[in-house]
């Protein structure tokens, strides 16, 4: 049965370099930083386990036998390889990087993140491209292989193996159509729980956050008739400026589509629970120089935006980085912005 040769030393392959460079023992060890007995006793392991004298001794110096010759291509190019394995991974310079990286995210936030994300990164980054991608059952694996980079939203169904960092908390309010005939001139003595129960409502069924107000709703015995139910908050705007329906909602994508359709804002008049939204990555891309770089831009942007209080928020201070420690119960399509 063959067996394999013993591998080389990488330091006699660093002495064969030397020695083919400098053509002195003397200054190969002065190289390499050892002494000259040393060097001699390296030289002669290396000329044993290659067969070979490796190198003579002339008038021009220590002269490279044919076999040293045609060893020093691969030789070098081991070397060269090493030297990229033993360096640290290098930093990300937005103003040459090349590259794509893809988001995962809700529809919400498609109208309250991507856009600010979309306009800094175009102007830090012009060789960078993003792709939003959908928040949905197979998240965990796509953050694990690398599918997704990032995910951003409200996502407590993630299991160990993550890292999350807050960006901003969330209260809710209710949207109406300025022109609204019984709330638009409403104050808060005309605008409170009897008022929001004799409107008709618009129901966004999706994520997490319709969770959190269906169980508010719950426990509170409130009465909300609803006359639409939409799976996400695409066209909730235009739907709102032509009716007299009500939408209760998250405040940032509220106040979002309240600016840029003209519509009314309004308290919430009964007590939901808060949520924080925040940035989560999988572990094998924690030190990643890439992921580290848009990790940075999210929060940069989006922790300065937080320039609200929410009504009830426990978790508005947890702004440090934590990994995820405990087991969840898998990801479902639960996520809110």
């Amino acid at each position: 049965m063959d067996h394999d040769p013993a591998l080389l030393d990488i330091k006699l392959l660093r002495l064969l370099d030397q020695l083919y460079t400098t053509r002195s023992v003397t200054r190969a060890a002065e190289a390499l930083g050892q002494s000259q007995p040393t060097v001699s006793i390296w030289l002669a392991k290396l000329r044993q386990q290659l067969g070979d004298p490796l190198s003579v001794r002339t008038a021009q110096g220590m002269l490279p036998t044919p076999r040293t010759e045609a060893l020093m291509l691969t030789v070098r190019e081991v070397l060269d390889a090493l030297k990229r394995l033993s360096q640290t991974s290098a930093a990300f310079d937005p103003a040459t990087a090349q590259r794509r990286f893809s988001i995962a995210m809700t529809d919400a936030s498609h109208i309250t993140l991507l856009p600010r994300l979309l306009a800094h990164v175009r102007a830090l980054a012009p060789g960078v491209s993003l792709a939003a991608s959908r928040i949905d059952v197979n998240l965990a694996e796509a953050l694990q292989s690398g599918k997704a980079d990032l995910a951003l939203g409200f996502l407590p169904g993630l299991d160990a193996g993550f890292y999350q960092q807050a960006l901003y908390a969330q209260d809710w309010i209710c949207l109406a159509n300025a022109q609204h005939p019984r709330v638009s001139d409403a104050g808060p003595s005309h605008w409170g729980l009897d008022a929001y129960q004799a409107e008709s409502h618009i129901g966004i069924s999706s994520g997490t956050g319709a969770q959190l107000l269906d169980n508010a709703i719950a426990a509170q015995n409130i009465t909300r008739h609803i006359q639409l139910e939409m799976p996400g908050f695409l066209g909730l705007s235009a739907i709102l400026s032509t009716s007299d329906l009500i939408a209760t909602l998250p405040r940032n994508i509220g106040e979002t589509l309240a600016r840029a359709s003209g519509l009314r804002v309004l308290p919430c008049p009964f007590e939901i629970a808060g949520f924080t939204v925040k940035q989560y990555w999988h572990t094998r891309y924690h030190q990643d120089a890439d992921n580290r770089w848009l990790r940075g831009v999210c929060a940069d942007l989006f922790m300065r935006g937080a320039n609200y209080t929410p009504q009830k928020s426990n978790e508005i201070n947890q702004l440090e980085l934590k990994k995820i420690s405990s087991l969840g119960r898998g990801l479902k399509n639960n996520a809110i912005i």
